[in-house]
């Protein structure tokens, strides 16, 4: 796929706010300093359409990137602030599962994965409510440029591993780096192929 045209729409609070035009969504997620943001820059080939930042966590919003006129890129918030009030991390997990559970044009969530770490909780739980509620979604394996391609190889066949001890079968899982492009051509095509299905 060639992306002639990727930009920002709008950002919404919550659910009910987001586009109205019935456009395929790809959602991408992960927790803070995953890459989201550098991820969804590579994909569009647009350098500061998902404004990066050194303080993890600064998505607050749903933010929709509109991308060759005709299908959307989706920045959720991530999950797991540790650092955020009680009361902040809970409408922040309502704004997402709303989204997730209550967008019918979403047609695939992308969970990012820090490929240098093994299996996180919170990561795991968070996939297993995906899987429990139906949720289409694939696993990008992210910052694999900071791995030797053995340590990198090795480390997602083990977490592929783990997850088939509690999976009958794994989503579609793409392994990426923002720094050299990996994954891109990959991670498109893929989604030029769900664009060609109609919307549920």
């Amino acid at each position: 796929m060639i992306i002639n045209t990727a930009r920002f729409v709008i950002s919404s609070p919550t659910v009910d706010k987001c586009p109205s035009e019935n456009m395929h969504e790809y959602a991408f997620i992960g927790r803070s300093n995953v890459g989201k943001s550098s991820l969804i820059n590579m994909l569009t080939g647009k350098k500061n359409l998902a404004m990066t930042s050194s303080t993890p966590g600064k998505t607050m919003l749903i933010n929709h990137f509109l991308v060759n006129e005709s299908w959307y890129i989706v920045d959720l918030p991530g999950y797991g602030f540790a650092r955020r009030s009680k009361d902040d991390r809970a409408k922040l997990e309502k704004m997402i599962k709303g989204y997730i559970a209550g967008r019918s044009q979403m047609t695939n969530l992308f969970v990012l994965i820090d490929s240098r770490h093994k299996p996180q909780k919170i990561d795991l739980e968070f996939m297993e409510w995906l899987g429990e509620n139906g949720v289409p979604f694939s696993i990008v394996f992210t910052k694999l440029d900071k791995l030797t391609p053995t340590a990198g190889k090795k480390l997602i066949a083990d977490y592929c591993a783990e997850l088939l001890e509690r999976w009958e079968e794994l989503p579609p899982v793409f392994k990426t780096s923002s720094e050299d492009r990996r994954g891109r051509d990959a991670i498109l095509n893929y989604i030029e192929e769900m664009n060609r299905l109609p919307l549920q």
